[in-house]
């Protein structure tokens, strides 16, 4: 328990250790001279899980028996509970509710109804201590900039059922096309989006490809030993980008499953940003060092109430573990999907532009996702991006 007060400490404080050490964690006034912040608990953290306080905290001068010569900062809202309760997904604990494909929704937690979700909650608690510290606030910035795209096809009509079917919608040009030449195929926009990415040159860029069988949601899977596929692979190799495993929309699956042609990944993300509890533990359990799920699908913004990279907590075994947890700032088609947001192209912009900016300010990581088959003329993707990306660089 110790260890997991102290690292919420620390990392509220941007890894500062050594003022962490000034924070206390207790009701005992007797001990709030010890410090110069002190947070007060609200008796439930290590002994069960509930919702947290949501009400805005403040900070309140306090010193005994009216002695102004040692005045201690308090705050009586439980920003380390708070801060656990987000950060380890203690929610999803505690609501067992999901959709079809068996995910945790923003339509069903506290900030998706709460409306909280366009505000890095935790990291204004961050900053309220900083200052009651004394300390300079972190300066203005991105931490990281993450630009990620997940290969859920490499194209369009280049297998079977894709090639049929565009038959039979009579796109039989665009499947010949295709078939003579992949970077005629509509979803092979991997060279457009490397040059794109090439524009932010702080920002790493990540290619998340898939390892599944190909059956159900997981349709289409590419034969990773086919032309297309080592087209592909050395045309990421060759421009240094980084290379995640994107697992099955059925699960991580288990050590065993663990094939040789992705040992040597370690930064991951769940098809349909499907993340659970288990999944994570798994994840570790096959040395997974990075996961880059944490979003939610059907709303943007901050599904972890922070902008910032934070270590996973176990919420049930009550465990700090060493995977780390990237916060997911927007995916393309939840800002277009009907059966998401369902916004058209202004709107979409303006929202990107209010998450930008507030991780930004708290100089926080900010993390696209942008799929390779989703930037076809029937949306405003292909235009937004490079719109985005110029926020990035300006």
């Amino acid at each position: 328990m110790d260890e997991i007060i102290n690292y919420i400490k620390t990392w509220l404080l941007y890894g500062n250790a050594d003022e962490a050490q000034h924070i206390g964690y207790t009701a005992d006034e007797k001990e709030w001279p010890k410090y110069k912040l002190v947070i007060v608990p609200n008796g439930h953290f290590g002994k069960e899980l509930v919702m947290p306080d949501m009400d805005t905290p403040f900070v309140e001068r306090w010193s005994p028996d009216d002695d102004e010569t040692n005045v201690v900062s308090v705050v009586r809202t439980d920003l380390i509970y708070n801060t656990f309760f987000f950060i380890s997904r203690a929610e999803e604990v505690l609501n067992t509710k999901r959709d079809e494909h068996g995910r945790f929704l923003a339509a069903y937690s506290i900030l998706g109804k709460r409306n909280r979700l366009m505000m890095p909650v935790l990291d204004e608690y961050a900053r309220m201590m900083m200052k009651a510290l004394g300390l300079p606030l972190p300066p203005s910035g991105f931490a990281h900039i993450y630009l990620t795209h997940d290969i859920d096809t490499i194209a369009q009509y280049r297998h079977p059922r894709g090639a049929l079917g565009g038959i039979w919608r009579g796109e039989w040009r665009q499947v010949l096309r295709s078939w003579k030449d992949i970077y005629n195929d509509p979803s092979y926009t991997f060279p457009w989006l490397v040059e794109q990415d090439k524009r932010v040159p702080q920002a790493e860029s990540i290619f998340f490809v898939k390892h599944s069988f190909g059956k159900g949601y997981d349709y289409p899977q590419y034969n990773h030993h086919s032309p297309d596929a080592r087209k592909l692979r050395k045309f990421l190799e060759w421009n240094r980008v980084l290379i995640g495993w994107h697992s099955s929309y059925y699960g991580v699956g288990s050590i065993e499953h663990r094939s040789k042609r992705h040992d040597e990944l370690a930064l991951h993300r769940s098809h349909y940003l499907n993340c659970s509890i288990d999944n994570m533990r798994k994840l570790l359990a096959l040395g997974i060092t990075d996961d880059f799920t944490m979003g939610f699908p059907d709303r943007a913004g901050f599904r972890l109430q922070t902008s910032r990279a934070v270590l996973w907590i176990d919420p049930e075994k009550m465990q700090l573990t060493e995977l780390v947890l990237h916060p997911l700032t927007v995916m393309d088609v939840t800002l277009s999907n009907a059966n998401y947001m369902h916004l058209d192209r202004e709107e979409a912009f303006y929202l990107c532009q209010q998450l930008i900016d507030k991780t930004r300010m708290h100089n926080g990581d900010l993390c696209l996702l942008w799929h390779n088959s989703n930037l076809g003329t029937n949306t405003y993707h292909r235009s937004l991006y490079p719109q985005l990306l110029d926020m990035l660089i300006r």
